[in-house]
């Protein structure tokens, strides 16, 4: 599977296709919908689709794919490269959610929780098939919050197109369970090869499931947070374990506003002022040598003290 759109620039979010069967543009097809990586507190997420003619189904059962959470690593791969292979009658695509994109959605001052964030991916991606001219005539989905609204929701969206929305569908539906695998395969490709945009030096790259309550991950998560810059963008700093984290762990800043003065609100907190930083004066605490930090060196930056 080739990432490179993607790791080319991984802050932002991606879409990857395969090539579309002829014969999906003349018959009638059936499409099925499910994601990987809902709830890691590292990496992305990534929403898959697959879809072929009504009259293959037997032929994509026969692949024996089968719901990606039962399967190892190695059989992943091994039912994706079928699946890939099986050009002539199977096409799939791709929404890869940066974790950067999920937590300043999720932040933004409009709420913009994670079921809507899931329903809009999936959303594009059945209008992405149907943009290609598959011709969709069935779609079946895994559930993302209540599955009566998400069915209602899909089918007023795609009027013509039956929805079914089931939990659990990636182990009752060949076609959901195709499009888990591509999911699956993708996120781990992702997370594997990711490339740190920040300057880590040597990044330890054994962080785990990426699962909040897993001991590896954890253990990461302590050792990388940067107590003034937080976290890599590999991080979903929207998650409440890394909040946590940064709550606890990182320095406090108090951001001066227009309601109180802010040395003066500073201090009542025994905190420091942000405005501090930038006198002329430093105070005591601020005057002793220090390096400066790797964010201002790479970008050049530097200190002056007349405009």
């Amino acid at each position: 599977m080739d990432l490179s759109d993607f790791e080319a620039d991984n802050s932002v979010s991606c879409r990857l296709s395969s090539s579309i069967p002829d014969v999906c543009k003349t018959e009638d097809c059936c499409l099925g919908i499910d994601e990987a990586g809902r709830g890691p507190v590292l990496g992305p997420m990534v929403y898959g689709i697959c879809f072929c003619p009504v009259s293959r189904k037997e032929d994509l059962k026969n692949l024996k794919v089968a719901d990606s959470k039962t399967l190892t690593e190695a059989e992943r791969e091994n039912l994706f490269l079928k699946i890939d292979e099986a050009k002539d009658f199977v096409g799939w695509a791709l929404q890869i959610l940066s974790p950067n994109t999920i937590s300043t959605s999720m932040l933004q001052r409009a709420k913009y929780n994670l079921n809507a964030l899931s329903h809009d991916a999936a959303i594009g991606l059945v209008q992405h098939a149907l943009d290609c001219g598959v011709q969709l005539k069935e779609v079946f989905v895994d559930t993302v919050g209540p599955a009566e609204k998400y069915q209602e929701k899909l089918s007023q969206r795609f009027p013509g197109v039956e929805v079914t929305v089931r939990p659990k569908a990636d182990s009752l539906f060949p076609i959901v369970s195709a499009a888990s695998i591509c999911a699956k395969v993708a996120r781990d490709h992702a997370v594997k090869s990711w490339k740190f945009a920040e300057d880590l030096s040597e990044v330890d790259t054994d962080y785990g499931s990426g699962y909040p309550n897993d001991p590896k991950t954890k253990s990461w998560l302590l050792k990388h947070l940067d107590p003034v810059f937080g976290y890599p963008q590999f991080v979903r700093f929207s998650w409440s374990t890394a909040q946590t984290l940064m709550d606890s762990k990182a320095v406090a800043v108090h951001w001066d506003d227009d309601e109180e003065d802010g040395e003066k609100a500073a201090a009542r907190q025994n905190n420091t002022s942000v405005l501090s930083y930038f006198s002329r004066s430093k105070p005591s605490e601020l005057s002793h040598t220090r390096d400066t930090h790797r964010f201002f060196t790479e970008r050049k930056l530097q200190s002056i003290n007349t405009l």
